[in-house]
């Protein structure tokens, strides 16, 4: 079994009397993609940015590589770990800086960690990556504003690789994207994966398109996790109802099944300090309480 590249145990992050994440625990291997995928005000991309340190935990750990994320001290360790650890974000025209060139935005962290200071290779360097995720060496003199939504999103992937991590997290990364172009982007991130060993925290509120990249897949509810295991078994054997409640809104292709799909209502139960989680089938973990299990139990 490959290693464990990240392990999230009982993670809290509050902000005043709002649990954003409210003790979310769960691993992540070295070359799969693990799938976090909620409606918006889950908690999921709070999750992200807390693991990146973004954000201060207020509870719990997160190792990476055996390590402790939130207790590097020295300038060095960090910056050995923002190479390690990149992130993909959301919106692709509010992440990149208006005022600077493709070039300039993939080559920012060279700086910062004394990479590729001679010109004439940090110029193939920056041509390598923009080839890497599908444009071409002649955008690198471009600005922001020149691209279109895609593109810009491929210029932030780029970014994200410029110092060769092992592990990036996805925030949310087609969502302010047209359809259309949301394949193209998901299918490049899948040939990265391979081309670069990368391990994958893929973030959106889209189940289908979760399962396509995701080797497995954690849907989280209100800050907790409420459902964790393979993209198969999570697609076609859901066990809590929020999931089941999740996959009957996913649109359907043929127009005949499309008219007759039914959606199921969720209604939110609280649980209070009942609720544990239960391991279903191996691999397949659902939080909920020993009565609640009873019932949804297949």
């Amino acid at each position: 079994m490959p290693n464990k590249i990240l392990e999230v145990k009982n993670l809290h992050q509050h902000f005043g009397s709002i649990r954003a994440v409210d003790g979310v625990s769960f691993d992540i291997y070295e070359g799969e993609t693990l799938g976090l995928v909620g409606e918006s005000g889950s908690g999921k991309s709070t999750t992200g940015r807390s693991i990146i340190r973004l954000y201060d935990i207020t509870e719990g750990e997160v190792l990476y590589k055996g390590e402790s994320v939130h207790n590097r001290k020295s300038k060095n360790e960090q910056l050995k770990f923002n190479k390690e650890m990149q992130m993909i974000f959301q919106d692709p025209y509010a992440s990149l800086n208006p005022r600077m060139t493709a070039g300039e935005i993939i080559a920012e962290g060279f700086d910062i960690h004394g990479m590729h200071k001679n010109k004439a290779a940090r110029k193939q360097v920056i041509a390598e990556l923009l080839e890497a995720v599908g444009l071409n060496r002649e955008h690198a003199n471009r600005y922001a504003h020149e691209f279109s939504g895609g593109q810009r999103q491929r210029i932030g992937i780029a970014r994200a690789l410029s110092l060769d991590p092992s592990f990036i997290i996805a925030d949310e990364p087609i969502s302010a994207l047209d359809v259309s172009i949301q394949a193209q982007v998901v299918n490049l991130l899948k040939q990265l994966q391979k081309e670069r060993s990368l391990t994958f925290l893929f973030i959106a509120h889209d189940l289908s398109m979760v399962k396509y990249i995701s080797d497995r897949i954690a849907v989280m509810h209100r800050g907790k996790i409420v459902e964790l295991g393979t993209s198969e078994d999570i697609y076609h054997h859901p066990v809590h109802p929020y999931t089941k409640s999740l996959l009957s809104a996913i649109p359907l292709p043929d127009p005949r099944s499309e008219a007759t799909r039914v959606r199921i209502p969720y209604q939110h139960e609280e649980i209070g300090d009942a609720g544990k989680t239960h391991e279903v089938f191996p691999g397949h973990f659902v939080y909920g309480t020993d009565e609640q299990m009873t019932k949804w139990r297949p």
